[in-house]
C-alpha cells in the first residue's frame, strides 16, 4: 500500500511526532528508555496478546527525512517506510509504502483477498490519520 498525503505541518515537527511515538512504543513494549541515537537496528518484541507477538527492527532513520521499520511475525513480515519532504516552512509531504510477504499458500490467498476488500479504506484511515499527527500538539 502507497499513500502520498501533504500535510499542514513543517517536515521537522512530524518527524519529530514520530520519533516521539516510536521511542514511547519501545519504552512501553520493552521498559527501557532509549534516544533516537540508538533508535537505528534496534529489535524489540512486542506483545499485542497473550498469543501474539512480532519482532520490530528499526531499519532506517535519516533525520526529518525518512523512517523505515520491519516486523515480523509467524504469518507475515511487513516493510513500512515513511519518506518525508519539506514543501515549505509549514508543510511537507509524506509518503507512506507498505509491503507485505506472506508466509504459508493459504496466508497469502488471505491477505490478498483481505487486501483487495479492505484496501481502499485503509488508504483513507491512513491518510485521516496522517492529518491527526501533524494537527496533535
Amino acid at each position: 500500500m502507497k499513500v502520498e498525503k501533504k500535510l499542514n505541518t513543517s517536515a521537522e515537527n512530524f518527524y519529530d511526532k514520530m520519533m516521539n511515538s516510536v521511542i514511547f512504543d519501545v519504552r512501553k513494549a520493552t521498559g527501557k528508555s532509549i534516544t533516537r541515537k540508538q533508535l537505528k537496528n534496534f529489535s524489540y518484541i512486542k506483545q499485542f496478546s497473550k498469543n501474539s507477538s512480532a519482532k520490530i527492527v528499526i531499519e532506517e532513520l535519516v533525520e526529518n527525512r525518512i523512517y523505515q521499520f520491519k516486523t515480523s511475525t509467524s504469518r507475515n513480515e511487513f516493510v513500512v517506510r515513511y519518506e518525508i519532504t519539506p514543501i515549505d516552512e509549514n508543510k511537507c509531504l509524506v509518503i507512506y509504502n507498505e509491503n507485505m510477504k506472506s508466509f504459508g499458500f493459504m496466508q497469502q490467498m488471505n491477505d490478498l483477498l483481505l487486501g483487495i476488500m479492505l484496501g481502499f479504506f485503509r488508504k483513507r484511515q491512513f491518510g485521516k490519520m496522517l492529518e491527526n499527527m501533524a494537527s496533535a500538539n
